[in-house]
């Protein structure tokens, strides 16, 4: 009895394995076995897409979150009254996540708008390709993305002097861009916006 259980157990392992194999091979390959399921798929699920034009991410992300750190050069975020419902609210100032937390929320969003700012496929718009392969393009997000970074600290630690200097690192990040390729002589034909 022992000996049939043993070759029971050993026949569906066996099957067992050669069922994963066949799995994995057909994901990806002999070396799919040996990579974690997570990092499969997490490979599967990093294609990013685009839906917007890279005037829709500055309208829509950039601009009102750049905009809620720079009130707060002249205003303390801790003073805004919430709205009688915060809920509903559609400023981040006085809504339920207003007050400090949306400076901070509204630097977090700067930050990581900046991926968006590097996939491809994305277009300006006038129709053109967002430059991402051009050689500057890459230092001008990353100077996005770091001021962003810096704006975060800065309202963490809630201090309207930091946040001052933060705000003129995020109007030198987007202004260094704007130069370069929003107000580029030449026209609109020439701009990426």
């Amino acid at each position: 009895m022992r000996f049939r259980n043993l070759a029971f157990a050993l026949l569906v392992c066996a099957v067992a394995a050669t069922v994963f194999v066949g799995y994995t091979e057909a994901q990806g390959g002999a070396g799919a076995a040996a990579q974690p399921k997570t990092q499969t798929a997490a490979k599967s699920s990093a294609a990013a897409q685009v839906d917007g034009n890279l005037a829709q991410v500055m309208r829509g992300i950039l601009f009102p979150n750049a905009n809620v750190i720079f009130f707060t050069q002249s205003n303390n975020p801790a003073d805004v009254k919430p709205a009688s419902d915060p809920s509903s609210s559609t400023d981040p100032l006085t809504g339920a996540y207003g007050g400090w937390n949306a400076v901070e929320n509204s630097a977090i969003a700067i930050t990581e708008a900046a991926n968006l700012l590097t996939i491809p496929g994305r277009v300006c718009s006038n129709g053109r390709p967002v430059p991402i392969n051009n050689p500057d393009w890459g230092k001008l997000v990353q100077g996005l993305r770091d001021a962003g970074r810096v704006a975060y600290k800065a309202a963490q630690s809630k201090n309207q002097d930091k946040v001052v200097d933060a705000a003129d690192a995020v109007t030198t990040a987007c202004q260094s861009c704007h130069d370069k390729y929003r107000d580029k002589p030449g026209g609109v034909a020439n701009r990426c916006m």
